[in-house]
């Protein structure tokens, strides 16, 4: 990081010779995330009230941060990833006790080239994640979720079927690694992964698999929104999901998982939320071109909106694969996506949320979640009970009719040419 000093009015003095304008690491001129660009750069005060606007309040002040264990910041230290931990709170009821959850999120970048054998690509992924998540386990995490495909580079991109060869069955060689670290830490553990279902003809899905802190497989989830963007070509390799919306009770609170893509529809997030979820994960690959105007918005919208707190999860680095492709956008042919950028943070239902993880460099994002605060938020604001379900239900009803007709009252002075409107 950038040296910087404190003068004696509180202001941070900036080094100019220190300062790094690139971005090609992925950096915001230099700086890991937002957030610590305006720390370096703001006066503390000024600071203070603009970290107030962007990140919000939780029970009226700012989010307390956690120490965590020395075992946590020596794995982080010897194996250079970021970790970060902050405290969501509630308010204290006269007749419940808080209920406190410890939750963590992973994002890395890939450990390999793309030119390497698979295997080995996949192994080293693993032997990667291991010490990132023994530090969440060092830590007390008691749900962790991983990033999207995360046992691979995201080579949707390219439309060629050899990264099918990552695909593999719910109960494969991803989820046994996991289920050791799952009973060694009394963790549950969310582990997206390319799903090869075997019983079902060898098909293809987005899927993740929650795995209990006993190690044993509570269930999965299938990708419901497939996106058709950019060089996002996933349905080359699979379709839209079919397992609903499930919201997976586990021992320290009920989850549900929305991957990816389906952070962009607002009914997706509802439909979690109608059926109980107290956190909702978005595990998610995404570059900055594409979508990070959007990252920070969507995830906080629909924890405010749900009344649930959300766990943004998004890989890191750019991976570059061995043959150029193009999308039919216009742009031409090129190896990479683009940086995946990174930024995990969490969103809680009263708009208050973390800063977020590095752009560029694996990390660890852990918090401690007072779940009364869902129910102290539905009670404050009601969106539950003025939702007017019944409404949008007559509505969408006659949406996905064929015959639907929308409702609209046209101004009767407008001057009809031809028996038409005037475009």
């Amino acid at each position: 990081m950038e040296d910087r000093s404190i003068t004696e009015n509180g202001n941070r003095e900036q080094n100019p010779s220190k300062v790094v304008t690139s971005t090609s690491n992925g950096s915001i001129c230099g700086f890991e995330s937002l957030h610590h660009l305006l720390r370096s750069s703001l006066p503390v005060d000024t600071f203070q009230e603009v970290s107030r606007l962007i990140h919000g309040m939780n029970c009226g002040k700012p989010l307390d941060p956690i120490t965590l264990p020395a075992a946590a910041s020596s794995l982080s230290s010897d194996h250079d990833f970021d970790l970060q931990a902050y405290c969501f709170q509630a308010q204290k009821e006269s007749l419940r006790e808080p209920r406190i959850v410890r939750v963590g999120l992973i994002q890395n970048s890939i450990a390999l080239p793309t030119t390497e054998p698979f295997l080995e690509q996949r192994r080293a992924i693993f032997q990667k994640l291991k010490p990132i998540i023994e530090a969440a386990g060092a830590s007390g995490v008691n749900i962790l979720c991983l990033q999207e495909a995360w046992t691979m580079p995201f080579a949707f991109c390219t439309r060629e079927k050899s990264w099918c060869e990552f695909a593999e069955p719910v109960d494969g060689e991803s989820t046994k690694f996991l289920q050791h670290l799952a009973r060694k830490h009394n963790m549950v553990i969310v582990s997206p992964i390319l799903e090869r279902d075997v019983v079902h003809g060898e098909t293809i899905w987005n899927t993740a698999v929650i795995i209990g802190n006993q190690g044993n497989i509570i269930g999965v989830h299938r990708k419901n929104h497939i996106p058709r963007v950019g060089d996002f070509n996933e349905s080359t390799y699979y379709m839209e999901g079919n397992t609903g919306h499930p919201v997976f009770e586990t021992a320290f609170g009920k989850i549900a998982v929305n991957i990816c893509y389906g952070r962009h529809h607002p009914l997706n997030w509802m439909a979690f939320g109608l059926n109980g979820a107290e956190i909702v994960f978005n595990p998610s690959a995404t570059v900055g071109e594409l979508s990070e105007p959007m990252w920070p918005i969507e995830a906080r919208n629909a924890a405010i909106a749900n009344n649930y707190f959300v766990g943004s999860i998004n890989r890191v680095g750019t991976e570059s694969f061995p043959n150029p492709f193009t999308s039919g956008d216009g742009k031409p042919q090129h190896k990479d996506f683009g940086h995946f950028y990174g930024s995990s943070h969490f969103s809680a239902p009263d708009a208050s949320c973390s800063p977020s993880l590095s752009r560029y460099r694996d990390g660890l994002m852990v918090a401690d979640m007072d779940l009364n605060l869902c129910r102290q938020i539905k009670d404050k604001w009601g969106f539950r009970m003025t939702a007017r379900y019944e409404l949008y239900a007559e509505m969408l009803a006659r949406y996905v009719h064929p015959d639907f007709q929308p409702q609209i009252v046209t101004d009767p002075l407008i001057p009809l040419v031809d028996n038409k409107f005037p475009s």
